[in-house]
């Protein structure tokens, strides 16, 4: 087993840790950790609620997260020789659940609190738990249904440096500015309030916290991006854009639907990842990578033979108004339309939405270019049900 370099313990917050994390973005947050190129690790991350949710049947603890403490970040760890301009590669070797927490939880969040894709269809809170059974899960709150998880961390990325800091917190402020009393918000500017930035105290805490950016969104420095593929054996190409690199992870998903939909849409859990680093110097330029990550996906996911497919096109569910190309609406349609149909096998709207989150469904943009609609699609693997959902 590799080195552990990041333990948690279970029943301290991340901060309090023997080595505390993160949750926000600063180039400023002081590495607990170094590697060289070359190594293998071991890195332990707690849930990306920092343990909010509890193992029972009551969606209050849903409702009511504290979204200022997301998400808690296993780092950073700082890479000996990474400058910027560099590639950092990253490769998940192996990834898993900690001992003695072999289960996970789904979640639709209020629209009060964050809200989710289908947030007008679904604004209240529910909840599901999903327990592990090797490399299988069932739920006690979705029975007749049971499929392999693609284990991958939801969240991964290294720090930006203060010139892209400035830019995302520019750009997400002027989105905000649009319409700043939007429930749920446009974007979550930086937060002092309840936020942990490793071992900085006093003074620095406190300028750094007015700055810092939220973990909540995908940026160019990866972060939240929720790709279920990005499992055992995926590389990533990180741009790197301060020394050291300063990589961090958490969030680790058991399984999760392609869009993530539900908000707390996959299997969250706690959780370990082995990884391998090594760094391209001046890759960035060598290969022509912007600044955005890019990975190949690892050779290890489940194999379904037969899917049931929902279509979905940019007609707006409520008005009616036809959008241009506008495969946002087009998704949700999708996922509307699957959730109807799996409504009338016996499931809830609810529950129904939950599988979306949580099985390994995919999702597409089958097509872009047909003016005025775009067309996604949304693939169920038929065989995760116990009943037959293929109409006969």
């Amino acid at each position: 087993m590799p080195d552990v370099l990041f333990r948690v313990d279970l029943t301290k917050p991340i901060g309090e840790q023997e080595l505390p994390g993160h949750n926000r973005w600063h180039p400023d947050i002081p590495a607990v950790v170094s590697v060289n190129p070359g190594e293998q690790f071991r890195i332990e991350c707690k849930d990306w609620t920092d343990g909010q949710i509890g193992n029972n049947d009551d969606a209050a603890d849903i409702r009511d997260v504290d979204l200022n403490r997301v998400h808690v970040l296993s780092g950073p760890i700082y890479i000996n020789g990474a400058e910027p301009g560099d590639l950092l590669v990253v490769e998940i070797l192996d990834i898993g659940a900690l001992p003695n927490s072999e289960w996970g939880y789904n979640g639709i969040f209020a629209k009060e609190n964050g809200g989710s894709f289908l947030v007008d269809h679904y604004p209240e809170a529910c909840k599901s738990i999903w327990d592990f059974h090797g490399i299988y899960t069932t739920s006690r709150h979705v029975p007749g249904v049971r499929f392999p998880g693609i284990i991958h961390p939801g969240l991964i990325g290294v720090a930006p440096s203060h010139k892209l800091l400035d830019t995302w917190n520019s750009r997400e402020k002027k989105l905000v500015d649009t319409n700043p009393n939007r429930i749920p918000a446009l974007a979550n500017l930086p937060e002092p309030d309840g936020a942990v930035l490793g071992t900085l105290t006093g003074a620095a805490f406190d300028s750094v916290a007015k700055a810092a950016a939220r973990t909540v969104p995908p940026r160019e420095n990866g972060g939240n991006c929720d790709i279920k593929n990005l499992s055992k054996g995926s590389k990533i190409y990180f741009p790197v854009f301060v020394d050291g690199a300063k990589l961090s992870m958490g969030d680790i998903h058991f399984s999760q639907g392609d869009g993530e939909i539900t908000f707390c849409g996959a299997i969250e859990m706690n959780g370990w990842i082995d990884l391998h680093v090594d760094l391209i110097k001046g890759g960035m330029a060598k290969y022509s990578i912007g600044e955005n990550p890019v990975f190949k996906p690892g050779p290890v996911e489940p194999k379904f033979s037969e899917y049931i497919v929902f279509e979905g096109i940019s007609v707006d569910e409520f008005t009616g108004e036809q959008r241009y190309l506008d495969a946002h609406v087009a998704y949700r349609r999708a996922c509307l339309n699957a959730i109807e149909y799996l409504k009338g096998f016996g499931f809830t709207g609810e529950q129904a939405y939950m599988i979306l989150g949580t099985a390994p469904v995919e999702g597409r943009i089958s097509g872009i270019v047909d003016v005025p609609n775009a067309c996604c699609t949304l693939a169920i693997p038929t065989s995760i049900f116990e009943q037959d959902i293929v109409p006969r």
